[in-house]
């Protein structure tokens, strides 16, 4: 089975995330942080993450330069999901290496469009 990290501080948004992600037939794991989502990669590198942005001790886009920077940090999709909506800063996440982007507030279809869009699961999921 599939693992998609869930790294968002707010527990609200990983419990909805969790449920929409079960759903397409991920096993799911949370972090509040960066660090704490850079410590669970380190042991056990997901194949998905969904990101959020703005977080404390380390924020998402620090979070990303670091995973990609790792030894096998450049196999998961990440999905970064935020309010930040600057195109700019928008850039600036892609360019960081994140694979997606979606903003806050988020819904079921928005998540599978953009993990079929992201090839994590078939077109038809969608």
């Amino acid at each position: 089975m599939k693992t998609c990290l869930v790294v968002d501080d707010s527990r609200v948004i990983r419990k909805v995330a969790r449920r929409i992600i079960e759903d397409l037939g991920f096993e799911i794991a949370e972090a509040a942080d960066g660090m704490e989502a850079m410590a669970w990669c380190r042991t056990a590198m997901p194949e998905a993450i969904l990101l959020d942005w703005n977080m404390p001790v380390m924020d998402g886009l620090e979070f990303l330069r670091q995973l990609r920077a790792e030894p096998d940090g450049k196999t998961p999709v990440v999905i970064i999901c935020t309010v930040e909506n600057d195109p700019a800063r928008i850039a600036e996440a892609l360019d960081a290496g994140a694979n997606e982007y979606i903003m806050k507030p988020f819904d079921g279809d928005i998540i599978i469009s953009k993990f079929a869009q992201s090839g994590l699961v078939p077109e038809m999921a969608a």
